[in-house]
């Protein structure tokens, strides 16, 4: 057996609410769920993204699930296509989003860089740069 595809990934942030608002006016994302003070799961596609707060996580589990969390910066990027990029950086530029970095990969792909509100690495990358399909 082996692993297919990620089904959900997750960053740690210090204030949900903030992250809420950056995800889903900036990205886009499709609010899912919420607990209050602790998590914001959304939709992105066929897989979902995760927001937690790490206070929250890191001693109480619910339902059987295990404590988790993380401090520091963490980084997840989110496809996009090449037709795209001019879009996405206008986007980012008009919702006040600094682009840390505009990359052109040997292979060609492309990469936007910016972070979220609790400073997380976030990328917009094209599938080139993993020699992926579109």
């Amino acid at each position: 057996m082996k692993a297919s595809k990620i089904f959900e990934t997750c960053l740690y942030v210090d204030d949900l609410e903030a992250a809420k608002k950056f995800y889903a006016d900036v990205l886009g994302l499709e609010f899912y769920a919420e607990v209050e003070g602790r998590h914001v799961f959304f939709r992105c596609g066929d897989a979902m993204f995760l927001l937690f707060n790490p206070e929250a996580t890191k001693d109480v589990t619910i339902e059987g699930i295990g404590a988790h969390g993380a401090h520091g910066e963490g980084h997840a990027a989110f496809h996009m296509r090449e037709d795209e990029l001019d879009q996405w950086r206008a986007q980012l530029e008009a919702k006040g989003v600094e682009i840390e970095s505009d990359l052109t990969w040997p292979n060609g792909g492309r990469s936007l860089y910016f972070r979220d509100p609790s400073g997380n690495s976030v990328e917009l990358v094209t599938p080139k740069v993993w020699e992926l399909p579109e």
